[in-house]
């Protein structure tokens, strides 16, 4: 069974943020038995006066193949944030079953509805009812469900965030497309434009790489460097994703 998990809206400026309690709590539902994961994303929200929020307003989501029930899963990620959240955070959870999801676009407008505009729990709840999707508060206002199901549309959608952490390649300076495409998180290299590389094209790499959810895969972006060169995009420049 084919599910993402999306939590928002955990931290507070003293506590660690979304970001890493969303890896720890990918790892224990490794380590129980309850799912396989993949790579986390990050999905920046729309940042205004009426949106609460703690620096950045982004969602964290991961897909994983499951073992357990949604229920059960439900369970054990509600524990997780009672135990580990922010006293002063707002938490919500959002469980999508893909294989039993009953209309993916309404999801993903959602998404990017929260982009650009202040939504409410009652609309979240609402279309969390008419899908079939897990929506649940964990702590304070519970103002976190709209971001955990706006980020389960976002990744859903394909084409937005940034994976979460840099790569490890090994402290390269400079290494070709083909042996980039090796790393098993990378799915392909892409310039800014779209555009394929060949194989044998050399990218000079950041201090930190990162890649960015295009097409439904984790895409190593670069732009061009010179006529000829290649380099991976800077953290500046990942803001737009």
């Amino acid at each position: 069974m084919r599910i993402l998990i999306c939590i928002d809206d955990t931290d507070d400026l003293d506590t660690p943020g979304t970001g890493r309690l969303a890896e720890r709590l990918r790892v224990i539902l490794e380590q129980r038995g309850l799912a396989h994961c993949r790579y986390i994303t990050r999905h920046q929200l729309y940042v205004h006066p009426d949106i609460p929020y703690t620096s950045h307003n982004s969602a964290m989501c991961f897909e994983a193949e499951a073992i357990a029930t949604v229920d059960e899963l439900a369970v054990a990620c509600a524990l997780f944030l009672r135990e580990v959240a922010a006293p002063a955070s707002d938490p919500g959870l959002c469980i999508v079953d893909l294989e039993q999801l009953r209309a993916a676009g309404p999801l993903v407008e959602f998404g990017y509805s929260a982009k650009r505009e202040v939504l409410n729990k009652d609309a979240a709840y609402s279309l969390a009812r008419f899908l079939g999707v897990h929506l649940s508060e964990h702590g304070g206002t519970g103002e976190g469900v709209i971001g955990a199901l706006a980020g389960a549309g976002l990744r859903l959608g394909g084409n937005d965030g940034r994976v979460r952490g840099g790569l490890d390649l090994g402290g390269a300076n400079e290494v070709a497309v083909d042996t980039l495409l090796r790393h098993p998180d990378i799915d392909a290299v892409r310039g800014t434009r779209g555009e394929a590389l060949p194989g044998d094209a050399l990218v000079r790499l950041s201090d930190k790489v990162k890649t960015v959810r295009r097409g439904g895969q984790a895409v190593l972006l670069v732009t061009r460097e010179g006529e000829e060169g290649w380099r991976c995009c800077s953290k500046e420049e990942l803001k737009a994703y």
